[in-house]
């Protein structure tokens, strides 16, 4: 579980103490639309009164969330009661892609702000659709791709 600590003079989109200066591109997460609305027609909606999460670096990945509007927040653990990297997620973002895809824990936590709307499919009802939907699978590839990139990028201009 990710130990947060609010910044004493932080902008809003960022309530962490950031053990690492690193920059994730928000982009990175961001999905094609039609992969998006493939999603959404089989997600269950997820209830953002306020902020909320979505799940925790290290808990088993159950299922994949799609922020559908609105922002929330990704960190990853340094311990120590720092985080070694936060940043925001924009509308059309996939949320926990990589530990779904490789049956492996979330590595990340992700916090969807008040008023987001966001939907969640399960582990299951994800696979069958890419397996029944294969031009989807490409789609898949190109977000994970594109977090890889970018976490890439981010380590080497620290």
């Amino acid at each position: 579980m990710v130990r947060a600590v609010p910044l004493r003079n932080c902008n809003s989109t960022n309530p962490f103490k950031v053990g690492i200066e690193m920059q994730l591109d928000p982009s990175a997460f961001l999905a094609d639309s039609d992969l998006i609305q493939a999603l959404e027609r089989r997600a269950i909606p997820v209830v953002c009164n306020e902020d909320r999460v979505l799940f925790n670096q290290g808990d088993p990945a159950v299922g994949l969330y799609i922020l559908s509007q609105g922002e929330a927040v990704l960190s990853m653990d340094a311990g120590d009661d720092a985080v070694a990297f936060s940043c925001t997620a924009t509308a059309g973002s996939l949320l926990g892609l990589p530990g779904l895809i490789a049956s492996q824990p979330y590595s990340l936590t992700a916090m969807a702000r008040k008023g987001a709307r966001v939907g969640f499919i399960l582990k299951d009802d994800f696979q069958t659709l890419i397996q029944t939907e294969l031009s989807l699978m490409a789609k898949v590839l190109q977000v994970l791709a594109a977090e890889v990139r970018s976490a890439r990028l981010a380590i080497t201009q620290r």
